[in-house]
């Protein structure tokens, strides 16, 4: 307590998925992270994470519609720092196009205007384990998974957040304010979510293990259990079947 600590938000929108990308900001002990809710005003804070969406379209719409737009351009102008993982990445892009109707009808529609690319919506989902480093300084590892249906195109990504085995990713704005990316897991690793804190304007104090905190989790979960529950019992209630 007393510690200065990162102030990092990110918006509750009606489609969101992935959010445990999130979990390493909310138990960071140097981290303020907050959800923002419908109708709620986005706080001042030094940091905005556009997490993945299940419907891209539909969630701007929202975000639009509850004043993130605006919100997010006055962050910017007073110098605070904007991620985009995944859905998030493809709303910061100048247009989204649906010609498949994968998300409703067949169009486009304006994104964010951010960086320059766009993304167009196919059939076929991208689904693949990534390994790979971050475009930040001592370019620290970084690993986690890929799952999404668009295609992104444009001169922005000539610029990439990541490196992910032979191919760069992503995209870092020339300004190094905003950075997007569709890995999944960007904060897992300890080195990757140290660096992002302190691109955000923040350098930690002390030394946060994601993973481990997750481990932990899951062991005092399965203490918990095996302390209040006879297991034995609930086996005979719950018998092996085989076909």
């Amino acid at each position: 307590k007393g510690k200065t600590r990162l102030k990092v938000i990110a918006p509750a929108y009606p489609r969101i998925s992935s959010h445990t990308d999130l979990d390493p900001l909310r138990f960071h002990p140097e981290v303020d992270f907050s959800f923002v809710g419908p109708h709620d005003t986005p706080p001042p804070c030094d940091l905005i994470v556009l997490p993945g969406s299940k419907a891209v379209q539909a969630d701007l719409d929202w975000l639009r519609e509850m004043g993130w737009e605006s919100a997010i351009a006055h962050h910017l102008r007073y110098g605070g720092k904007l991620i985009g993982i995944c859905g998030g990445l493809q709303m910061l892009g100048k247009q989204l196009h649906d010609p498949h109707c994968i998300e409703g009808k067949p169009g486009s529609a304006p994104g964010l205007g951010l960086l320059d690319y766009e993304t167009t919506l196919e059939g076929e989902k991208t689904l693949e384990n990534v390994s790979g480093t971050l475009a930040l300084a001592d370019c620290p590892v970084i690993t986690g998974y890929r799952i999404h249906m668009g295609v992104t195109d444009g001169p922005a990504l000539g610029r990439p957040a990541t490196q992910l085995g032979n191919a760069a990713e992503g995209a870092l704005s020339a300004d190094g304010q905003i950075l997007a990316t569709y890995c999944h897991g960007l904060f897992d690793s300890a080195p990757a979510l140290a660096a992002l804190l302190e691109w955000a304007g923040h350098r930690p104090t002390e030394r946060f293990d994601p993973t481990a905190r997750r481990e932990n989790d899951i062991n005092r979960l399965a203490d918990a259990v095996e302390a209040n529950l006879n297991l034995e019992l609930l086996a005979q209630w719950l018998p092996l079947t085989r076909n």
